[in-house]
């Protein structure tokens, strides 16, 4: 499972380190980056990929929904391995959709995790505190 918000700078380019305990959760050396929602970029371990993929694929394709949400996945995904050191490198088209440059945010999403701009997440963040905080209080 992936948990937790963590700070990363880019070493290189394209190329971000996954902190080790995001890296803990993936089963293998490759993952998958794919357009998320909201504006980030997901990350998924293979063998959950493979699942969320089958899921999709159950769903008929003469379904006009299910055409669309296939392709939105399915057409910006790729597969990535990561080196030793943890590092991986973001596809352009993917920096570009989740309006990436410097610095990110990457926190655990439970099945998935995501890559968010730092300001971003920022923003993304508050936003969910402000609606989710209240139902705790």
């Amino acid at each position: 499972m992936f948990l937790g918000e963590y700070q990363a700078k880019f070493s290189g380019k394209g190329r971000v380190i996954l902190p080790k305990k995001l890296r803990e959760a993936i089963s293998g050396k490759e993952i998958i980056l794919s357009r998320g929602f909201e504006g980030c970029i997901w990350g998924f371990d293979l063998k959950v990929w493979e699942h969320q993929a089958e899921k999709q694929l159950e769903v008929s394709a003469v379904e006009e929904k299910a055409r669309n949400l296939r392709r939105y996945l399915f057409s910006s995904s790729i597969q990535v391995e990561f080196d030793e050191q943890g590092r991986v490198v973001i596809p352009g088209s993917l920096l570009t959709y989740a309006k990436i440059k410097k610095e990110v945010s990457l926190i655990g999403a439970g099945d998935h995790f995501e890559i968010w701009g730092k300001s971003e997440w920022e923003k993304e963040s508050k936003r969910l505190e402000k609606e989710y905080g209240r139902l705790s209080q």
